[in-house]
């Protein structure tokens, strides 16, 4: 039995928080313990390996794209999305940025607009449009509403000058929540091989 599931020498903590005496715990539950114990405290490290690892892969990749402004003399700009390949062809490392998005209070002049557009319109001219504006437009139980459902609106090619009004204020409510760097490592067997990517998810093994 691990020193960490023991307490005072002679109790283990419940779920519930309870102190029970070491007597009462069954052999079963203290194997158990010990081994969910063990396997945990041997993830850890590996997880935090993983984590300065990913810190410093994602520091060498925009370094050297650093160096790749310098040597072109290009003007610096913000990097999304990226990637460098061997010389050979057959590994490959990505950087993708995701920008979470949210909506901020001018989104409810839009909805405005929008629904001006709506009203403006006959019944039966663009029942699949309301139908979809209907749709984007609803809350979710923290009264949110959904950038995914919002922002195919902004595709849609509708000439009319109040529409693209609406989805130029749409649009100027879109707020970036935060963003969030994704490193990943390819490999192919060859030029003409499928790129396959190299499982850093244990669960994925």
């Amino acid at each position: 039995m691990t020193t960490e599931a023991i307490i005072d020498g002679k109790y283990m903590k419940n779920s519930k928080g309870h102190l029970v005496p070491l007597e009462q715990v069954s052999d079963y539950d203290k194997e158990k313990e010990e081994l969910v114990r063990r396997l945990v405290s041997k993830a850890v490290p590996i997880q935090e390996t993983m984590r300065d690892f990913k810190v410093e892969a994602l520091g060498d990749m925009y370094a050297f794209m650093e160096l790749a402004f310098e040597k072109y003399e290009a003007k610096k700009r913000e990097l999304k999305n990226f990637r460098l390949t061997t010389f050979d062809g057959t590994l490959r490392v990505e950087v993708a940025v995701n920008d979470f998005l949210e909506f901020d209070e001018q989104l409810q002049a839009a909805k405005s607009l929008v629904d001006e557009c709506l009203i403006g319109w006959t019944e039966d001219a663009r029942p699949e449009v309301r139908a979809l504006v209907s749709q984007a437009f609803e809350t979710d139980k923290e009264g949110s509403v959904s950038p995914s459902k919002v922002i195919p609106l902004m595709r849609l090619e509708i000439e009319d000058e109040d529409w693209n009004n609406a989805m130029k204020a749409v649009k100027a409510s879109l707020t970036v929540q935060y963003s969030k760097k994704y490193i990943r490592f390819k490999r192919r067997t060859g030029p003409e091989g499928k790129w396959e990517n190299i499982v850093l998810d244990i669960a994925a093994l």
